[in-house]
């Protein structure tokens, strides 16, 4: 199906014409090629300002809490706590810092960080306009969604409390 949709997008002098060969290269021409890589990427990141390197940070961080939202596997460590403790290593040396510039009491964060209180939404929201929108609220609610999921999925003690409550249940 998607070769006739190529078909019909390109002509066959363009498909021929973006084929790329394979070059066979010695040990030697590899080592050079991956030297000359290498110095062109040092001498790309040399050049990158403060502003650069912090927002291509951020935007690394972003990702990782995205990939791990989206998987399906559930690690302790990589809590919401964990990301925002990251974040704020990013540009922070101390949290109280952080933690004027978000308008956020310094013991609530504390709280946060130690994961004693779950954040606000209004702290989301902040966290999103404090990157300048580089990561969503969303992306930090889904972090917290996730743990909120795995909770409910292994908290027997609840399960067991609640279940005095039901009087009835479906006969399936």
């Amino acid at each position: 199906m998607k070769n006739k949709t190529l078909a019909k997008k390109y002509t066959d002098a363009e498909l021929a014409e973006s084929f790329v060969f394979r070059t066979r290269l010695t040990t030697r021409q590899k080592e050079d090629a991956q030297k000359e890589l290498a110095e062109a990427r040092l001498k790309n990141k040399t050049h990158l300002t403060d502003k650069q390197v912090l927002y291509a940070k951020v935007l690394q961080l972003r990702f990782q809490m995205e990939d791990y939202s989206n998987s399906d596997a559930y690690d302790e460590q990589l809590s919401f706590a964990y990301f925002l403790r990251q974040y704020i290593n990013l540009s922070y040396k101390v949290n109280k810092q952080f933690a004027e510039d978000m308008n956020l009491d310094e013991t609530e964060l504390s709280q946060i960080l130690n994961k004693h209180r779950s954040p606000s939404e209004k702290t989301i929201i902040r966290l999103e306009i404090h990157s300048h929108n580089t990561i969503p609220a969303l992306s930090w609610y889904r972090l917290l969604e996730k743990e909120k999921e795995h909770a409910l999925q292994t908290d027997s003690f609840i399960r067991s409390q609640e279940t005095k409550f039901v009087k009835r249940r479906l006969a399936i």
